[in-house]
């Protein structure tokens, strides 16, 4: 099992810088950041953006994954963005891990565009996908979609879709297996759920449709990533439910988890005893 920890970037660079650091210290493999304009768990908070935050991060650290938790195409456009992921790349000496998402409110409207239907906005996640794909691959990309367009945009430099992992966030069959289907890899925070034990058995059915997709195109060597705290429960409120979830979710086949950095109000409220504690006592 590999582990993360995602860090909100509700607070200024001088506040958080300390956070990434501790993160490579305590021996975390990949830290993490959300991708918005304004998060509707915080609307109110002052908030950051996820590139230079990473970009920032990627200075300070030398080891430590860099994750954007995750991309979405609410507010962005796959064939510029495909230049801040080239950058990122080089700066960071490709520890950047590139999750991306359908993306929810209130991101979808910010810009001024009319509200799009769940399914559309899947459309529009996987074209958007595939031509960012296109774009780290390929010089000379031009491309008429029903989304997005290209005009023979330039890869100067040569690929780094190897070097950059595209990790497809997916609650639902369809995404599931998209990302199955077009993925480095997969990330989940399942469905809402009262307890537990109904929140697992919800991503345990998704990880039967991954397995079936996974099947069906002999992939084996897929990793899998699960935000713990996506569930009724925080991870981190003591070591023993740590460790059970943690458990539960090797039992799933899941390869990496997600928990954030404990705050002193929610979302994320946990005490930060419990986070040393664990960094005390090893997370391998």
């Amino acid at each position: 099992m590999r582990y993360g920890i995602c860090i909100l970037p509700d607070q200024p660079w001088t506040s958080t810088r300390p956070l990434w650091q501790r993160a490579e210290q305590m021996g975390f493999d990949h830290a993490w950041t959300y991708d918005h304009l304004v998060w509707g768990g915080l609307p109110d908070a002052q908030w950051f953006s996820c590139i230079p935050t990473l970009t920032a991060a990627a200075t300070i650290t030398e080891r430590i994954g860099l994750g954007a938790f995750v991309v979405s195409p609410n507010f962005r456009h796959p064939v510029a963005f495909s230049r801040e992921v080239q950058t990122l790349a080089d700066i960071s000496d490709d520890r950047f891990l590139l999750g991306l998402g359908v993306g929810g409110t209130p991101d979808d409207t910010l810009l001024g565009q009319p509200e799009v239907t769940v399914g559309r906005r899947v459309d529009r996640f996987h074209e958007f996908t595939d031509l960012l794909d296109q774009t780290l691959r390929v010089d000379h990309v031009t491309a008429d979609g029903e989304f997005y367009r290209a005009r023979d945009m330039r890869l100067v430099g040569g690929s780094v879709r190897e070097r950059v992992p595209l990790l497809l966030a997916g609650n639902g069959p369809r995404n599931v297996r998209f990302a199955a289907e077009r993925g480095d890899g997969w990330i989940t925070t399942g469905t809402s759920a009262s307890s537990l034990d109904e929140w697992f058995g919800g991503v345990a059915r998704m990880c039967r449709v991954l397995d079936e997709a996974l099947a069906q195109r002999a992939r084996a060597d897929f990793p899998r990533y699960l935000s713990l705290d996506a569930s009724p429960r925080n991870a981190l409120e003591s070591v023993h439910l740590f460790d059970d979830m943690v458990g539960r979710a090797a039992n799933l086949g899941f390869t990496d988890v997600i928990v954030h950095w404990p705050r002193d109000d929610e979302p994320y409220r946990a005490p930060l005893t419990v986070l040393e504690a664990l960094a005390a006592r090893g997370l391998s």
